[in-house]
């Protein structure tokens, strides 16, 4: 397939949120990407894999060995794809830092200390371990999203430098030490543009002529985008990143980190715009994220149809249904099936766009409504008609009937529990006790589907990933259950004259987000803005 391609075309795997693939998980992958016509994958992993020297880095927290890396490169290999190390060498360290090893190299949130040669150690460490576990010469370096580099410990050492200035002394001395070890990098471009536009990535200007030609030779950027549907857009900051520095990358989006669900028809959407103008512009080398934001919710198997959408729109095949057929033949699944993997997002016509209700309806608390503004009235009967789709799929399914049935449960706790909210505050503030009685009925349904889908989330995880990780989700849906336990009982103390007032159904609902001026959708992923108003 590398003779088909001009350059690379890649799938990364996220595997720093929590969800660390098992080898096999990894190596099935790899197949199905081998089939799609892909010659490299990346995992992502910020401090999930082993460093030399560093014991604490990755430490509780699932990591790759190196032994495990080295048969995986192995397998890459055997079956023809090239596993690129994808890793972070400025910020998206914070889990590093929770261990005294690494608190003095802290500069502010997850960002490494620069100028201090603690951090030049760790990263060496970092190339060595690489240049003794993989086959390739190339390595990603990350070096996104530092948002408040050098204002915090730096600023207090050496005062308050230009960001530029930062980056680019930092750049080339991490770019030295992967030159000592033989190693090319690349790395994504957005705090460059940042920068330049005031925190704004896709801004205006460009970066400035005497930057660019800091950036050592033996660096490539990266330019990502998983957010917009017009063309114009994707040849702007192509053109842009081609005058910074030639050899650029482009990185899309496989959505497969909104939630529990993916979000497919957007995937497609910004795909075909940004590899239409990829295609235009001569862009070679193509990366699709699946990244695991807040978690790693979602399975990565949820986005093979988009990581087949993506590599034939770049070949040149729009005739959805040539990639569907392709599809069912190449995988061995329906293609068409795939896309009911997003109908617990699609509630109240909520088609092709990146808004994840199905998340934060789930996490919605019903005493305080944070979200009750989205309840239009007709979602229960939506989840109850959709389901059985989802069942169907299941059984057709030949491999991955798991994930339909996980969405099914998610549906199945929706449809009591999407609307629970308002219809306990309306009977409350009705002071309509009988009608209460019926609605504390629904918080024990939930519950019960609760458990469920919890049961079968737990049965995916072990499935695909490495235990570490699974606690948090445990956590969550189980202080969920908690949370809908308590507030039955209340309700029962209030109808039975126990109590007279259940503090936080007194309180009027606001419409933070503007749900009922337009009917929006939003897009809100962690977990504590979705959980609770309160100090998590």
């Amino acid at each position: 397939m590398k003779n088909a391609l001009n350059g690379r075309f890649c799938a990364m795997i996220d595997c720093s949120r929590n969800g660390v693939m098992k080898v096999q998980t990894v190596k099935t992958y790899m197949d199905l990407l081998t089939k799609m016509g892909y010659n490299s994958i990346m995992l992502y992993t910020e401090d999930t894999w082993e460093v030399q020297n560093e014991p604490y880095f990755g430490y509780l927290r699932g990591r790759y060995s190196t032994k495990e890396l080295r048969e995986l490169d192995c397998y890459a290999k055997k079956v023809g794809l090239e596993l690129i190390p994808c890793i972070q060498t400025l910020a998206h360290l914070n889990a590093i830092f929770r261990w005294r090893e690494y608190q003095p190299i802290r500069d502010a949130n997850d960002i490494l200390l620069l100028n201090d040669e603690r951090t030049y150690e760790l990263i060496d460490n970092m190339f060595a371990t690489i240049k003794n576990t993989f086959s390739t010469d190339l390595v990603h370096i990350g070096m996104d999203e530092a948002h408040m580099l050098g204002r915090g410990r730096y600023a207090d050492i050496h005062g308050i430098r230009s960001k530029f200035d930062l980056m680019t002394e930092h750049l080339n001395r991490v770019s030295k030490i992967a030159e000592k070890y033989g190693l090319k990098t690349i790395m994504w471009s957005d705090m460059f543009l940042r920068i330049a536009n005031d925190g704004d990535y896709y801004g205006k200007n460009p970066i400035p002529e005497e930057v660019a030609k800091k950036i050592p030779s033996n660096v490539n950027l990266i330019y990502w985008d998983y957010y917009h549907t017009e063309e114009q857009t994707y040849r702007d900051m192509i053109d842009a990143h081609s005058i910074a520095k030639e050899g650029m990358w482009f990185a899309g989006g496989s959505w497969v980190w909104s939630g529990f669900a993916p979000n497919i028809e957007w995937s497609f959407k910004t795909t075909t715009s940004a590899l239409r103008v990829c295609k235009e512009r001569g862009v070679q080398n193509i990366i699709m994220t699946l990244w695991g934001d807040f978690g790693r919710e979602c399975s990565c198997f949820s986005a093979l149809s988009m990581l087949y959408h993506a590599i034939q729109i770049y070949k040149g095949n729009e005739d959805m249904q040539s990639i569907k057929d392709g599809f069912n033949r190449l995988i061995g699944e329906y293609f068409e099936d795939f896309a009911l993997l997003e109908i617990p997002n699609q509630v109240n016509g909520n088609i092709a766009t990146n808004c994840n209700p199905s998340k934060y309806m789930l996490y919605n608390d019903p005493f305080m409504g944070i979200f009750d503004c989205n309840v239009y009235g007709g979602e229960a009967e939506y989840y109850k008609k959709q389901k059985g789709k989802l069942l169907k799929a299941m059984k057709r399914s030949k491999s991955f009937g798991y994930l339909f049935e996980l969405q099914y449960h998610l549906c199945n706790v929706l449809q009591t529990k999407y609307d629970l909210g308002v219809r306990t505050r309306k009977a409350y503030k009705a002071k309509d006790k009988e009608g209460l009685s019926l609605v504390a009925k629904d918080y024990l349904k939930t519950v019960k589907s609760l458990r469920k889908f919890l049961a079968c989330l737990e049965a995916l995880w072990y499935r695909e990933n490495k235990g570490t990780g699974l606690e948090i989700q445990q956590i969550r849906l189980g202080g969920l259950i908690q949370r809908l336990l308590s507030c039955n009982q209340k309700l029962q103390e209030y109808v039975s004259g126990k109590i007279d007032i259940i503090d936080e159904l007194e309180q009027e609902i606001l419409d933070e987000y503007n749900f009922k001026e337009n009917k929006g959708f939003i897009i809100i992923t962690d977990w504590p803005t979705l959980a609770t108003a309160n100090v998590v």
